[in-house]
């Protein structure tokens, strides 16, 4: 059985803070996935000063002083003109969103997860489980209702060609889905709300992807690489490599 797990925001625990960023979770990404643009309107300064309070380091009581886990969320505002849905954009377009609220002063009506990384140490045996549980208990300590998850499945870079919503689809004979990650979050009463095909972009030069990825990608058109959801496709001629990556929205009803 796993042990307790807390979480602890980021606001009551500076001291935490640089370990979050640290080479053990770098090394937790595919080096692709930390070349988001949109990402820097989150974690860069002085951005992410304003969402200490919903950046979370997870903790063994046991060892209050190491971070064995990192949680991001951060609140934004859903159901107002131009946004009457969840942005297909995912991930990339709610961090988009809560910037824009940030700018305007708008006060959110909900809390979306960015990310949820365990150690590999640490993983297995129900652990993430609880991460997600304790996100929703620190969602309600905020006063809000709704969690939402532009969730990256665990298993889907290993069939790139697959449709999400396809993916996404597939269960097991009990009825719950076959991705491990997926599972967790229905087994927690998650609805799924629809695919976002556009949830991170991320662009770079043929020198850029190469570096990243350790590939020649001297063809263009798609190309398969490790820990990626979907392809990414190479432009020879315009010397640019584009990855589209697709999530799947899901909702946490915390009332």
């Amino acid at each position: 059985m796993p042990g307790k797990i807390e979480l602890v925001p980021l606001s009551a625990r500076p001291d935490l803070r640089p370990q979050l960023f640290d080479a053990r979770f770098r090394a937790a990404w595919p080096e692709f996935m930390m070349h988001d643009p949109t990402a820097d309107l989150y974690f860069n300064e002085p951005h992410f000063d304003a969402v200490q309070s919903t950046a979370f380091a997870a903790i063994d009581p046991t060892d209050p002083t190491t971070a064995i886990g990192r949680a991001f969320a951060v609140p934004f505002t859903v159901g107002i003109p131009g946004r009457e849905t969840l942005p297909d954009t995912g991930w990339d377009g709610v961090i988009r969103w809560a910037h824009e609220d940030r700018t305007l002063g708008r006060t959110p009506n909900a809390i979306s997860a960015l990310e949820i990384t365990l150690l590999p140490a640490h993983r297995g045996q129900g652990t993430s489980r609880l991460i997600v549980q304790a996100m929703a208990a620190q969602a309600r300590t905020l006063g809000f209702e709704t969690l939402y998850v532009p969730l990256r499945p665990t298993r889907k870079h290993l069939e790139p060609h697959t449709p999400m919503a396809e993916y996404a689809r597939r269960t097991r004979p009990d009825g719950l889905p076959t991705d491990p990650w997926l599972r967790t979050h229905i087994r927690l009463g998650a609805t799924i709300v629809k695919i976002a095909p556009l949830s991170m972009t991320i662009t770079g030069t043929l020198a850029d992807w190469r570096r990243w990825t350790g590939l020649p990608l001297d063809t263009p058109g798609p190309h398969t690489i490790p820990g990626a959801l979907s392809p990414v496709h190479i432009a020879l001629d315009q010397d640019q490599g584009v990855y589209l990556e697709p999530n799947i929205w899901l909702r946490h009803d915390l009332a």
